[in-house]
């Protein structure tokens, strides 16, 4: 079994990212991280009591789960997900241009939280099941400006209806408290931490 700091890179597990998210991957790209992309379809519902934190993880942890009768001994699946929660509402990706419009104006001049639940599960059953939280303040904020954004950036894939890294994250956001990269879909501080106990990593 590897040791947190393996002494040779071929004793690595090999890292699946199982996400579509262009962000998770440009994230873990710049950290030097090599891992292969594989997807599935996975039912993103979860249950009713489950609220903030719990939804986040419970999502990461399903999706692992769909993946882990596929999983090679040396690999190490992470999924995450990331919903954006104001107060005890979980806004998802929104269904259309109206609904992503109805969202950002329900979040314009208040503060609301992001959630990324990540799961990583190795191919010798080892799991961790963690999230991260971060806050975000944003500026009242017109319906022309929202109109502008939902139209010119088409936000339909990502919870709450914005992307920090966006044009409404430079117009909008006044103010985190938390990890910015978590708002972006992974909170790779603590990744980082994760995989080096799993021995995925290491300088």
């Amino acid at each position: 079994m590897p040791s947190s700091a393996p002494d040779s890179l071929h004793h690595r597990p090999r890292l699946v990212l199982a996400s579509n998210s262009p962000r998770r991957r440009q994230l873990l790209t710049e950290l030097g991280v090599d891992y292969e992309v594989r997807l599935r379809e996975v039912d993103e519902s979860f249950p009713p009591h489950l609220v903030r934190a719990e939804v986040a993880e419970y999502l990461a942890a399903h999706k692992a789960s769909a993946y882990a009768s596929e999983l090679a001994p040396d690999e190490l699946l992470l999924t995450a997900d990331t919903i954006v929660c104001l107060d005890n509402d979980v806004l998802n990706k929104p269904a259309d241009a109206a609904e992503a419009i109805q969202m950002l104006q329900r979040l314009q001049g208040r503060a609301h939280e992001v959630y990324t639940g990540v799961c990583l599960l190795a191919g010798d059953g080892r799991r961790v099941v963690f999230s991260d939280q971060t806050r975000v303040h944003f500026r009242p904020l017109s319906l022309p400006e929202i109109e502008h954004y939902v139209t010119h950036y088409k936000p339909l894939d990502k919870a709450g209806a914005y992307g920090a890294q966006d044009w409404i994250g430079m117009v909008a956001v006044t103010q985190l408290e938390g990890s910015y990269f978590n708002v972006m879909g992974l909170p790779v501080h603590r990744v980082w931490e994760e995989l080096e106990k799993f021995g995925a990593v290491g300088l």
